[in-house]
């Protein structure tokens, strides 16, 4: 089975990925980007758009700039909640969405602080549980799709990673979320979608789990891992091939459709092995 595409549909069918969730899949049902974050947070703080620009800053600096002005990030918070937030009828109309639940990972990971992935699965009647914390692990079903809400969920200030500390203090990886997804990384295969992985976070969340099976002495034996981009590019491909994933794209100049085309595919691909193993 030399097909990576093999490959990934065979450990879906198994029941041995994992799922891990990008920002690209909220921005199709409309939620904003992070430069609208941005000029937010400008404008409640009364910062000049030029300053910023001119000092590069990022979303996550700005937030640690908020936090220091207002005392916390209540308000911020509650401004995304409101605004990073569509209807079920929108989630419903979501293509990318309904592909997600009917692939039926086991578990999925996302960086994404809304609620979109919970809603579709209960618009299509799927059995989950949200995971944003140490207590929500001790609760997780055997039999439902957990959801880990890896960067924080908005039902909960103090679980979001969105200052510059909050993703400094995160590069350690000894929370909670981070033990358990190192454990169950390990033993499975990973799909990343929705991701430009300029996330300096995910990146060294890669390098890790790569560099973890090189020093074990049994990197031949790790379970194949593989990034969805919509558009080839061969110097993250070069990289990330190093750290033991592998690039999947569909060529499209559309992110949205070229990841709904590869969904579609992976999908009838899972259905197609399960007839014939029923035949």
């Amino acid at each position: 089975m030399s097909d990576p595409m093999e490959k990934l549909a065979e450990a879906i069918k198994r029941r041995s990925a994992i799922l891990f969730v990008g920002a690209g899949v909220s921005m199709s049902v409309g939620l904003p980007s992070w430069d609208r974050l941005i000029r937010h947070m400008e404008q409640e703080l009364g910062i000049d758009p030029e300053t910023t620009k001119s000092s590069h800053s990022s979303y996550q600096t700005l937030a640690e700039y908020y936090r220091l002005k207002q005392g916390s990030l209540g308000p911020l918070r509650s401004w995304m909640d409101r605004n990073w937030s569509v209807s079920r009828e929108k989630v419903k109309e979501s293509l990318l969405h309904r592909l997600i639940v009917e692939l039926d990972f086991p578990i999925i990971y996302t960086t994404n602080y809304d609620r979109n992935l919970e809603v579709a699965f209960e618009l299509y009647g799927r059995d989950f549980v949200k995971v944003a914390n140490a207590r929500d692990i001790s609760r997780i079903a055997e039999n439902a799709t957990q959801i880990i809400k890896y960067h924080g969920d908005f039902d909960e200030d103090a679980s979001l990673v969105l200052t510059e500390t909050d993703y400094f203090n995160r590069l350690s990886f000894d929370s909670p979320l981070d033990v358990k997804f190192r454990a169950d990384a390990l033993g499975r295969t990973i799909l990343f979608i929705g991701y430009s992985l300029s996330d300096m976070n995910i990146r060294l969340l890669l390098h890790r789990l790569w560099q973890t099976w090189r020093d074990s002495g049994y990197e031949k034996d790790r379970p194949p891992s593989f990034v969805f981009m919509p558009n080839r590019n061969p110097v993250e491909e070069a990289v990330l091939a190093r750290w033991g994933i592998t690039v999947l794209s569909e060529g499209s100049g559309d992110p949205q459709e070229a990841l709904g085309t590869f969904l579609k595919h992976l999908l009838d691909m899972t259905q197609d092995r399960e007839g014939g193993s029923e035949g």
